[in-house]
């Protein structure tokens, strides 16, 4: 006996202890984490609602936001924004994705399972795109709407963010929906954009632009490191960047490639990997993406060649 524990205290602790190891074990023991990213801004109550219908359902859940500055409608930022972010949560984090131009049509709306173990409830419209690819979709289930909506949104039909995603998002988190209990398992393939991927073609590698560092300016590609190695690079060493769109040259120029935005003089380019080590192109404190009109998404190429 514990010195100081009374007899009658012994049924309490021994409750105590049996309730902590069942959340330990359940990984509830600080809540689960629940992630938003929205293309709403927060200009109005669209974010809170959806926080309020997750708190509703446990007041216990962590509540965190990726971002609700996605451009209106555009699924593809959307799509990388989640690539930049996933793989760097705990394994059964649920993101609740809303970026959803379609809504209230015959989009399916799912749940899908990475293969990191990460959960994302998004409509079906390529917002799973660059997830399919890396880490992979272990298993997609499709929504039964009917069933797992909020009970009294019947009649509403352009905020699935609030009445169905988040509320389905909350209650996988709080553990009070089973994933296999969605909806039925989606046999064919998600929604996937079309895009340039990564190659090599002798010693021009050639990829696209999927988004900008839009506080900074500096244009990223989806060219990784790996290819990049292939082509032996030294720092200080001089490639072509070459930038266009729709076909049209829009930048080029020779670049040096550093290691930080610090290797070259302010408001010089740079050549760099930034954090998912991928190559992007900046100028030292300024922004490369202002100052040569350069933007992004899947029509926008990049290309890196030796001189």
């Amino acid at each position: 006996m514990v010195p100081g524990m009374t007899h009658s205290m012994r049924p309490m602790i021994k409750w105590m202890m049996g309730a902590l190891a069942g959340l330990i074990l359940t990984g509830r023991l600080w809540g689960a984490a629940l992630v938003f990213q929205t293309d709403f801004g927060l200009k109005d109550g669209a974010v809170s609602a959806m926080k309020g219908v997750a708190f509703g359902v446990d007041p216990n859940l962590h509540q965190f936001d990726l971002t609700h500055e996605i451009p209106a409608f555009n699924v593809w930022e959307a799509a990388f924004r989640l690539k930049q972010t996933v793989q760097y949560w705990p394994a059964g984090t649920v993101f609740v994705n809303v970026v959803d131009p379609g809504v209230g049509t015959e989009r399916r709306a799912i749940v899908a399972k990475t293969r990191g173990g990460h959960y994302i409830v998004t409509p079906d419209n390529g917002t799973l795109t660059f997830l399919a690819e890396t880490p992979g979709l272990e298993e997609v289930r499709v929504i039964d709407i009917a069933r797992q909506r909020l009970k009294g949104s019947e009649e509403s039909y352009t905020f699935h963010g609030r009445d169905l995603f988040a509320y389905v998002g909350a209650r996988i988190a709080a553990g009070k929906l089973e994933f296999r209990d969605c909806g039925v398992r989606m046999t064919n393939d998600v929604v996937r954009l079309p895009y340039e991927h990564a190659r090599r073609d002798g010693n021009r590698l050639i990829g696209t632009i999927p988004v900008l560092d839009v506080q900074y300016g500096n244009v990223w590609s989806n060219l990784p490191k790996r290819l990049f190695q292939e082509l032996n690079p030294k720092v200080g060493e001089s490639f072509v960047v070459r930038i266009g769109r729709g076909g049209r040259v829009v930048w080029e120029g020779r670049v040096p490639y550093g290691e930080t935005f610090g290797a070259v003089p302010p408001g010089k380019p740079v050549l760099f990997l930034n954090s998912l080590l991928e190559v992007a192109v900046a100028l030292n404190q300024d922004s490369f993406a202002a100052v040569n009109q350069v933007a992004s998404g899947a029509d926008w190429t990049f290309e890196v060649s030796r001189p």
